[in-house]
């Protein structure tokens, strides 16, 4: 969708407060809210121009909603993947890579009832942290990206302090389950509470059961958002399939019984990125 700003704010220190320098936007693309929090006080507003006009790019090049889009025309057949940009052939040679790691569960054709490609639970990680590679050549240090709970961060929110990301309750919208605590890493989320029932299990072709969402954290939102999706379709045993990743930990949450509320569980190593409550 088109990109639209909404809130624009360079950050001053204020009396009483520990300082805030620096830059914070939050426009909607690809379908939504996507922020940027700087605290370097020297990054110029434009480099967050270049960064959300490349997101805007992307969207317009990778979005599975847009007719003329590049994969909506390889999807059709209209162009051969070996004359697709070196982005997408590249985008479509790590949905292969972890389709092999996740024995098929990871499956950008899995999620559409055409068959179409559908390399979304790739694409935004991707994106988001291609994005932040702007902003660090614009000297950037200490930053977050936020895209509809899928977040990559660098430095410190203020020194001696990391960045805390909050992980949304799957069934109580204004509620988060729990909040992380992370310096130089990523964090992202698949569940069905964000675009409904779009993640499939490959093999049965149907939403995952018994789980409400996944949370991976590690060095690159690329490969946490598309670990979270596989490990998400996997339904129950997903979980367990996240404790074999090298430099990742992940969180679930199921529901109780009765349906509600929701259990929180997690593989070994998670419990260190648990936020100080203080």
């Amino acid at each position: 969708m088109t990109g639209e700003r909404e809130h624009i704010e360079r950050l001053e220190p204020r009396a009483g407060t520990v300082p805030l320098f620096g830059l914070r936007r939050v426009e909607q693309i690809m379908g939504t809210a996507i922020s940027f929090d700087i605290r370097d006080q020297s990054v110029p507003p434009a480099a967050l121009d270049e960064a959300f006009d490349y997101l805007r790019d992307i969207d317009r090049r990778f979005s599975t909603y847009k007719p003329d889009s590049e994969v909506s025309r390889l999807s059709r057949g209209e162009i051969a993947e070996d004359s697709c940009s070196p982005d997408l052939r590249s985008v479509l040679e790590l949905c292969d890579r972890i389709r092999d790691m996740s024995e098929g569960y990871f499956d950008i054709r899995a999620h559409r009832s055409d068959g179409g490609l559908d390399p979304s639970g790739l694409v935004k990680g991707w994106a988001l942290e291609n994005a932040g590679r702007i902003l660090e050549a614009a000297g950037a240090r200490n930053y977050c990206i936020n895209g509809g709970g899928d977040v990559v961060v660098r430095g410190e929110v203020a020194p001696g302090t990391p960045w805390r990301i909050g992980i949304r309750h799957p069934l109580e919208a204004d509620k988060v389950a729990t909040v992380v605590s992370v310096r130089d890493g990523a964090v992202a989320t698949s569940g069905a509470y964000e675009r409904g029932e779009h993640v499939r299990d490959p093999f049965t072709g149907k939403p995952p059961h018994d789980v409400l969402s996944i949370t991976i954290v590690g060095p690159s939102l690329t490969y946490a958002d598309a670990y979270a999706t596989a490990a998400f379709a996997m339904g129950p045993t997903g979980l367990a399939w996240v404790a074999g990743l090298a430099g990742y930990v992940g969180a679930r949450i199921t529901a109780d019984p009765d349906g509600s509320n929701g259990r929180l569980t997690w593989t070994p190593g998670f419990e260190r990125c648990f936020a100080d409550p203080h």
